[in-house]
């Protein structure tokens, strides 16, 4: 065969893009209690429990009982992603990434949203009448607090420096036992977030003769994902402050131990100012080349504390 033959061989050249591995929607955003926002900032309106009165005489007066208004305030966070194709660019690859690009992004903005109620399952909220008041996630009527040895944590008190241990069932036990000394209406869809290590962990602490280890084993595989009437939800990158996909707590930065949260359905409330929108236009000023662009309007704001246990265990 001729050895000038090499001009004629070709490069095949892939006609898809492949989109690495990641969280490309929303795990969270399920749990809450969604509103539509116009504005700034948002408020949750809460009503406190009542008691009547026994009735002692006859035709006497009707008792007036207070019912008590408390509310919190959310803010707003605006969001946005953007990025460019350009043509040329395209006919050198022989491909369009535009739609991989989009995809991208939305990912970006699930996470985002995530990020939102899980900081607010464990942070500071905004209370009282114009939100001027400060209630942290360990003060006394909000987030039961459950060290990383699972003792739990006197109420006005915050997590001790315990010696990080995994997710057990008996920790799970306890999460369970605060929601309903909470009066927790059982009813509600009850959630746990938690990270892959510590499902694993559960799964290394159930005895091969238990009778919860099939189930946990098939909690382990994907096969459901309710266990002890919580919804396990999970959430790979806790301490990824890079990637702005959860935030670190002071256990975290030490490479210690990482927030874990139970809860109940729309114990976060969700102010929308804008969902998630995408618009693909053609830049003048960029060589006509097209843009793809996403952006968001979200915030979030705890609203109910005894209905959220928050446990610290180990991260990795």
């Amino acid at each position: 065969m001729s050895f000038e033959i090499t001009v004629a061989f070709v490069e095949q050249y892939k006609a898809t893009i492949l989109l690495l591995s990641q969280q490309l929607t929303s795990r969270l955003r399920g749990t809450t209690i969604e509103q539509t926002v116009l504005g700034r900032t948002f408020y949750g309106e809460r009503i406190g429990a009542t008691a009547g009165a026994d009735i002692e005489d006859r035709h006497g007066d009707t008792p007036l009982i207070s019912t008590p208004h408390s509310r919190r305030r959310g803010s707003m966070v605006d969001w946005d992603w953007g990025d460019l194709v350009d043509d040329l660019d395209k006919q050198k690859m022989l491909i369009d990434p535009l739609s991989t690009y989009l995809q991208n992004a939305f990912g970006a903005a699930s996470r985002r949203i995530d990020k939102h109620v899980y900081d607010a399952l464990g942070g500071t909220a905004a209370a009282g009448q114009s939100g001027g008041d400060t209630v942290n996630n360990f003060d006394a009527g909000e987030c039961r607090l459950i060290d990383s040895d699972g003792t739990v944590v006197s109420a006005g008190s915050n997590h001790s420096a315990a010696t990080s241990t995994g997710l057990t069932i008996a920790k799970l036990l306890t999460c369970k036992q605060l929601l309903d000394e909470g009066d927790i209406d059982p009813e509600r869809q009850r959630y746990f977030v938690t990270n892959p290590f510590n499902l694993n962990e559960l799964l290394n602490t159930t005895e091969v003769k238990s009778s919860d280890f099939n189930t946990v084993k098939a909690l382990a595989m994907g096969q459901i994902d309710t266990y002890m009437g919580f919804k396990f939800l999970m959430l790979q990158n806790f301490q990824d402050a890079i990637k702005g996909h959860l935030r670190d707590s002071e256990a975290e930065t030490a490479g210690e131990a990482v927030e874990c949260y139970a809860w109940a359905q729309n114990a976060i409330s969700l102010g929308v100012g804008k969902d998630i929108t995408s618009r693909v236009t053609e830049r003048a000023d960029k060589r006509y080349s097209i843009q793809p662009y996403v952006k968001m309007s979200f915030g979030a704001v705890r609203v109910e504390g005894p209905a959220v246990v928050e446990i610290s265990l180990k991260k990795s």
